[in-house]
C-alpha cells in the first residue's frame, strides 16, 4: 500500500496478514504441507521465526518470490513435490478464508481439475468507452468475481505456468493459465468477507470482520 511493509506482513488484530491465512491451512485436513514465496529478504524471517513462532508445521519451505505474483507462483510450484496430486494457490493479503473454502475448491479440483473461490456479481456493470461515456449494459447474470484459493492438478498447472514464462504470456490470476491450457476451471461460491487487503481502507474492514468474527468465538482481538 505504498508503504515500506510488504502487504502480507501488515498487523492486523495483532498478527501479520499472512498468519491469518496460514492459521487456516495449518488446521485444514486437505492441505499437507505450505510452501511460501516471499521475498529474498524475508526468507529467513519466514522460515526461522514466524512459522516457529506461530507453530506452523506445515510450512515445509520457503522460497523467494518473483518480480510479479505469476513468478513467485511458478517458483513455488517448482517446489512441490512431483507426487502432490493438487495444489492449492492463495495470495496471503486474504486473511479470512475458511476451511469450508479451501475443502470445497480442492474437491473441486479433484473432480474436474481446477476450481476457484469467486462470487457472482451484484451489481449492474457498465462498459465505458472515451470520455467516460457508458457504451451499453453488461449481462451480470453469468459475471463472477475471481478470488482465492484457487486448486488444480499440480502437473497441469505447473505445465502453464512454464508455458506462459517461455511465451511471455501475463495473467492475474492462475485459473487464466489454467484456462489457457485447456483445462476446465468451476467456480465454487466464497464469501464477501474474503476481502483482498490493497488499500488502507481494507485494514479498517479486516479489524472489523476479525473482530466480528472473533465475538462469535467469545474472543477478543489483541490491540
Amino acid at each position: 500500500m505504498g508503504g515500506a511493509v510488504p502487504k502480507q506482513f501488515l498487523v492486523l488484530g495483532g498478527e501479520p496478514l499472512v498468519v491469518h491465512s496460514l492459521r487456516v491451512l495449518q488446521s485444514s485436513p486437505v492441505i499437507d504441507q505450505v510452501i511460501l514465496a516471499v521475498p529474498q529478504v524475508d526468507l529467513d524471517y519466514c522460515l526461522n521465526d514466524l512459522a516457529v513462532r506461530f507453530g506452523f508445521s506445515k510450512i515445509t519451505k520457503v522460497v523467494a518470490g518473483g518480480k510479479e505474483r505469476q513468478d513467485s507462483v511458478r517458483h513455488a510450484l517448482e517446489h512441490v513435490p512431483v507426487e502432490t496430486e493438487i495444489v492449492l494457490v492463495h495470495d496471503a493479503v486474504r486473511p479470512f478464508l475458511t476451511e469450508r473454502m479451501v475443502a470445497e475448491v480442492v474437491e473441486e479440483a479433484r473432480r474436474v481439475g481446477g476450481a476457484i473461490i469467486a462470487l457472482p456479481m451484484r451489481d449492474t456493470v457498465k462498459q465505458v468507452g472515451l470520455e467516460h461515456r457508458i457504451e451499453r449494459t453488461v449481462d451480470r447474470k453469468p459475471l463472477w468475481l475471481a478470488q482465492t484459493p484457487q486448486a488444480f492438478r499440480r502437473d497441469e498447472l505447473l505445465a502453464a505456468h512454464r508455458k506462459a514464462h517461455a511465451e511471455n504470456v501475463h495473467a492475474t490470476d492462475d485459473a487464466f493459465l489454467f484456462e489457457w491450457g485447456g483445462h476446465p476451471v468451476v467456480v465454487v461460491e466464497g464469501s464477501g468477507e474474503n476481502i483482498k487487503v490493497t488499500r488502507p481502507e481494507d485494514m479498517v474492514i479486516g479489524e472489523a470482520i476479525l473482530a466480528s468474527r472473533l465475538k462469535e468465538k467469545g474472543l477478543q482481538a489483541d490491540k
